[in-house]
């Protein structure tokens, strides 16, 4: 099973065409089981069709043509984005789901924030996966702590289950975001893999990281059990594979 992970700043990059493409082209080579996106935006305002209706619509045109996606909005992100979180996969959707992990469900609040769950038929047997764009384990307002209690207690299963996505916690940084999901019996996928690279996802600065100066493992594939992971590796970083975002993706081949 191939699993891709990608906070897409979508609209919001620059030549996002062009990127668009590269990524679409990139899911029909690799054929990932399953994607996990994170701002995934559209704007009426600003003329721009949902970023994953229009990945999926050029996979079909390569294609790729078993390939649906769920979004569902989390706020609206720089006053005109429709911004949210998104699941991509060619297998059947068996149900799905979405949820408020924050306080607040003012939309027009950046910090509101949602997650987007599937339960997926990966060739027989159901698997639970979940799209996740987590805030701040310091924020005051809308701590991590809380947003992490809540999709734990939906990602309560005894079925396989994934946590995807954009953490928004290093994993260097200890009784945070990271450690707190690995005490909740989460495992990462990253160490779990017999081969992986450095693992890094976000180089500088980015948006809610103004005075970052360092490399961040900040976006992750969890799992709720030891599984045999054959590789973890960093894409779309320009090494492997051109820069599409502000973040770098995680792909990960489980055996």
């Amino acid at each position: 099973m191939n699993l891709l992970t990608l906070n897409c700043h979508s609209w919001q990059e620059e030549n996002t065409l062009q990127k668009l493409t590269e990524l679409a082209q990139t899911i029909a080579e690799k054929s990932y089981d399953v994607v996990a996106l994170q701002e995934v935006s559209k704007s009426d305002k600003a003329g721009h069709a949902n970023y994953a209706e229009l990945l999926v619509q050029k996979l079909h045109n390569l294609g790729e043509t078993d390939y649906t996606f769920i979004w569902d909005m989390s706020h609206f992100g720089y006053e005109i984005y429709e911004e949210g979180v998104a699941i991509i996969t060619k297998h059947p959707v068996k149900s799905y789901d979405s949820f408020f992990i924050t306080d607040q469900h003012d939309m027009d609040n950046w910090k509101t924030r949602k997650i987007v769950q599937a339960v997926i038929d990966i060739n027989g047997e159901p698997a639970s996966f979940f799209s996740c764009h987590l805030g701040w384990w310091q924020d005051e307002e809308e701590p991590a702590k809380k947003q992490l209690d809540r999709l734990l207690a939906r990602a309560a299963s005894k079925e396989l289950t994934f946590l995807m996505g954009d953490f928004n916690g290093d994993a260097a940084v200890r009784n945070e975001n990271y450690d707190y999901l690995l005490a909740a019996g989460f495992w990462d996928t990253y160490t779990l893999a017999s081969e992986k690279d450095e693992g890094y996802t976000v180089k500088g600065k980015i948006d809610g990281w103004d005075g970052n100066k360092k490399d961040l493992r900040i976006d992750y594939i969890f799992v709720n059990r030891p599984i045999e992971v054959a590789s973890s590796r960093v894409i779309f970083n320009g090494i492997h594979k051109p820069v599409v975002s502000d973040h770098f993706g995680v792909e990960v081949v489980i055996r």
